[in-house]
This record gives structure tokens, C-alpha cells and sequence, in this order.
């Protein structure tokens, strides 16, 4: 080839390659992404990171939402997507499940609000309860608050038996923030996305370890920090 042919060869190479679009981020890596942010919050907050890492200790996992929106006008709803982890028995954190948590209320609520919340699963019944199938807070299990928000609730003692134990950041102003009767389920058609597979069952990913993807990798060693 001559030296100004393979010129332009190299040149049109160049620019093909210049004008390739970067894969997109998808929703599930987004939000994994997201999480692990709000994991590194949490733990290292002045006023509810020990309590966070105290309780991760010993947590059969956590279902980590890092934007909850909930906002009112005499109705009132919450909701986020969030991903599910369970330690396993050598103390390693396993990839995530995608997870969706909502409620409904009604009643004199006028506000707006949004947080970055953790719910710190601390029984295999609460973490079997949000395997198994769509699960009510207060109901299927039992949930209770931890140190709450910014200045807020703190922690009792009576928290100690609780199936789940919620810890947030929240942003902005609402009277009545709470997560009792919400419902959380699965994003099954997220799971199944993430890792390339019709068969990756929340299950089969938490506690089986059958799938994995590499870009959790820095979620789980967020989580692996609080000690």
C-alpha cells in the first residue's frame, strides 16, 4: 500500500472509531451505581454511620433505595427501585436484585419528600419474606426505624427484635415519613436483564451465587467497608 494511501486508511479508521457511540448506561447499572453512592453515605454519616456499620455486622442483608420520592396532597405515595444483597456464610456480599418499594396513604399530609434510605434486613425470615414473594412492612414482617434522618428519631431499644431496620438521608420536609405498610417486590425483568439470563431468579442470585457481573463489584466492596 502507499504511504499516502494507508494514510487515509488510517485516518478513515480514526474517525470511524471517534464517531462510534459509547454503550449507554442501562437503568439496572444506573441504579447500581446510585446504590453503592448512598452505601458510602450512609456508612460514613456523621450521625447514623455507626449505627449503620454496627447493625451491617450482622445483617442477613439490606435493600439499598438510593432515591425514595414521596409526596402529598391529602394523598399521599412512596415509592422507589432499589437492589437487594444478602451476606453470605463466608461474610461476602452477594450481587444484587432489583427491588421495588411502595405505599399509599391517605389522610392531612401536605408536604414533599425524598430520601436515600437503607433497610437493613437482620433475620433469614425478613430476608426469606422479600425472597419469596411481595412483601408488606408491618405485616409480612415486622420494620422498625433506626436513627432517623438528619437530627431526627433516634433508636430504642424496642428496634432489637425487628425483622428490618430502616436508616435514611432524607431531603426536604415531610410530616409522617414512614415505612410502615409498604410493600416491597420484585423487578424481575430487571434482574433478568442485568445478568443476561431468563433464570436469574432474586434467589438465584442472592443466596445461590449463580450469577455475577462485574459491574456490582464496586457496590459490594462498599458494602465489604463498613466494619
Amino acid at each position: 500500500m502507499k504511504p499516502f494511501n494507508a494514510l487515509l486508511a488510517v485516518a478513515f479508521f480514526t474517525a470511524v472509531v471517534a464517531a462510534t457511540p459509547a454503550r449507554a448506561i442501562t437503568d439496572q447499572e444506573e441504579l447500581v451505581e446510585t446504590a453503592r453512592f448512598t452505601v458510602e453515605k450512609l456508612i460514613s454519616h456523621a450521625e447514623l454511620g455507626g449505627a449503620v456499620r454496627t447493625m451491617l455486622k450482622d445483617a442477613k442483608g439490606v435493600l439499598v433505595i438510593p432515591s425514595l420520592l414521596k409526596g402529598a396532597f391529602f394523598f399521599g405515595a412512596e415509592g422507589g427501585s432499589g437492589v437487594l444483597m444478602a451476606r453470605g456464610e463466608s461474610g461476602k456480599w452477594s450481587y444484587p436484585a432489583f427491588y421495588t418499594i411502595g405505599s399509599a396513604s391517605f389522610g392531612l399530609q401536605i408536604g414533599g419528600q425524598s430520601a436515600e434510605v437503607m433497610l437493613v434486613l437482620m433475620t433469614n425470615k425478613g430476608l426469606n419474606a422479600v425472597l419469596n414473594h411481595k412483601v408488606k412492612l408491618g405485616g409480612d414482617i415486622s420494620a422498625a426505624i433506626g436513627p432517623y434522618g438528619m437530627g431526627a428519631e433516634a433508636s430504642t431499644t424496642s428496634n432489637l427484635g425487628a425483622d428490618i431496620l430502616s436508616y435514611s438521608v432524607n431531603k426536604g420536609a415531610f410530616a409522617g415519613f414512614s415505612f410502615e405498610g409498604a410493600v416491597i417486590y420484585p423487578r424481575d425483568e430487571w434482574t433478568t436483564g442485568y445478568y443476561g439470563d431468563k433464570n436469574a431468579t432474586p434467589r438465584a442470585v442472592v443466596v445461590d451465587g449463580q450469577y455475577r457481573n462485574a459491574q456490582a463489584e464496586k457496590l459490594r466492596s462498599a458494602l465489604a467497608a463498613a466494619r
